[in-house]
């Protein structure tokens, strides 16, 4: 399986591949998801976690230590804590990011869904969420689950990447091309 999506390779996608084997024969697949979606959470709100997952300066028993604290009280527990402790003996730890994203994408294969990448200057509500979503089903012809990220350099608009496909009405994008067709006139 891993093979047939690009975005799905290396030692990341080897790992992402392996638990969601797991998670599909244990039917538990959108439990680990849950899960992993709480970790990734945690590690982009914490640089504290962010160092301990990335630094070599670690040692796995003192990774194993803190992370199972981490886990225990962010209530993650079953076969994304017990992965997340494999990666952790198996020194593995720096690339759960993209173990994450990996997963992430086995799933939505699985589940027939596609993720588009959404930045915006700043928060959509709700009815824009699903405004968007369903605008991008009509043209995927998928159910598509939205990532948002939130970068006001973009001043407004919104660039959205769906696959290969990249649309950008971003004010800073429009400005930029504006900026060097004065340059070039002059």
């Amino acid at each position: 399986m891993a093979a047939e999506d690009p975005s799905v390779s290396g030692v990341s996608g080897r790992y992402a591949t392996a638990l969601f084997e797991l998670a599909r024969d244990q039917k538990s697949v959108d439990a680990v998801k849950a899960d992993l979606d709480k970790f990734s959470a945690l590690l982009a709100d914490s640089p504290d976690l962010l160092r301990l997952v990335r630094s070599p300066v670690f040692t796995a028993d003192a990774q194993a230590k803190a992370l199972g604290a981490v886990l225990d009280k962010a209530g993650i527990s079953g076969v994304a804590a017990n992965f997340l402790k494999v990666l952790t003996a198996n020194r593995r730890l720096f690339a759960v990011a993209d173990v994450i994203r990996a997963f992430r994408a086995l799933v939505a294969k699985f589940k027939g869904e596609a993720t588009a990448e959404v930045t915006v200057a700043e928060p959509l509500s709700d009815t824009n969420l699903d405004a968007l979503k369903a605008a991008l089903k009509s043209v995927s012809g998928k159910d598509v689950d939205l990532n948002v990220k939130i970068d006001p350099s973009i001043i407004g608009g919104l660039v959205v990447k769906l696959g290969s496909r990249m649309v950008d009405s971003s004010l800073r994008t429009k400005l930029n091309s504006i900026k060097h067709a004065m340059k070039e006139a002059g």
